[in-house]
């Protein structure tokens, strides 16, 4: 079925019509006085050598096509289903104060937003990308998209803030994945959550709690530790420890069927999704005809011209 993207320009087709109309008018009016003041018979032999319909289709042919071209103006479009893959990962990561440890070069924090760019451009073109960052709360930054620009802008503009929400990471991450569109599908798409941290919970919901949540969602959470137990904050002049938990960041990866990995293994992060498998499904999408109206308006412009020439040896 077609529809017009920009309806309004329709109004177009009115002076069209108008046209149309006076067009009518005038060849009714001369037929009438051609009938009132010519000799009939001898303007039925003239008739014979030259009928009138041959005058009055380039004219109609002219205003059809002048018709079609005006509605085009509408951007007409008709509606088709695209396959979409709904495969979807989410990068949660960590943006607490810890992570301005420098234990790992140049920081934590910067490290792991390398870490993540890297992944970003690893990640297969056709899966969708979330992006959740947390620190006392937990936010979805990016929702799942394929635009890999948007995803890598909002991860070089993260900054710092206190507390670390980590089991909140997970339910705002299960949030994000959720909101990945149906498109036809009987089921969910199938997901990752891949989180980078360096551990301790100090804010939100437990950690345990997240995990579970993405255990009953079948959705594997898999954990990047960042930082050593040395590793050292200056907050508010003071000088605070903040070793790496790298117990519940295993756990949380073992409980959901994720990976777990150190700052320093993550070369092989592409284990995260590589059996994720696909779920193709399928979105509406308007395909402009646009063309189609102007390519058939042309058409019938260079056949009334062509009529017209042929007949008559002048432009309509």
């Amino acid at each position: 079925m077609i529809r017009y993207l920009e309806p309004w320009w329709l109004l177009a087709v009115i002076p069209v019509l108008g046209l149309i109309g006076v067009y009518v008018l005038v060849q009714i009016r001369r037929r009438t006085q051609t009938v009132r003041f010519a000799n009939v018979e001898l303007m039925g032999k003239i008739a014979k050598k030259n009928p009138g319909w041959k005058r009055d289709v380039p004219a109609a042919v002219l205003l059809v096509g002048m018709l079609i071209m005006s509605t085009g103006m509408a951007r007409p479009a008709i509606d088709t289903q695209e396959p979409t893959e709904r495969a979807t990962v989410i990068l949660a990561l960590d943006v607490s104060l810890s992570m301005e440890a420098e234990d790992v070069s140049p920081t934590r924090f910067e490290a792991m937003k390398e870490s993540s760019l890297e992944f970003v451009d690893s990640l297969p073109e056709d899966y969708n990308l979330g992006l959740v960052s947390f620190a006392k709360t937990a936010n979805v930054a990016v929702s799942p998209t394929k635009d890999r620009a948007q995803v890598k802008s909002a991860i070089k503009g993260l900054t710092l803030d206190r507390a670390t929400a980590l089991g909140e990471a997970v339910f705002s991450s299960l949030q994000a994945v959720q909101s990945v569109p149906l498109d036809g599908a009987s089921e969910a798409a199938p997901a990752r959550i891949l989180l980078l941290s360096d551990g301790y919970r100090t804010s939100g919901r437990l950690a345990e709690d997240g995990a579970s949540a993405a255990k009953d969602a079948k959705v594997p959470v898999s954990t990047i530790a960042f930082g050593t137990d040395q590793g050292t904050v200056d907050i508010d002049g003071e000088t605070q420890d903040v070793p790496v938990d790298r117990k519940t960041l295993s756990q949380m990866a073992d409980t959901t069927g994720g990976k777990y990995y150190e700052a320093d293994s993550v070369d092989d992060l592409n284990e995260v999704y590589a059996d994720m498998g696909s779920s193709i499904g399928h979105r509406t999408v308007a395909t402009e005809i646009a063309q189609w109206f102007i390519g058939i308006a042309l058409a019938l412009v260079f056949a009334a011209v062509f009529m017209s020439l042929l007949w008559s040896s002048r432009v309509p």
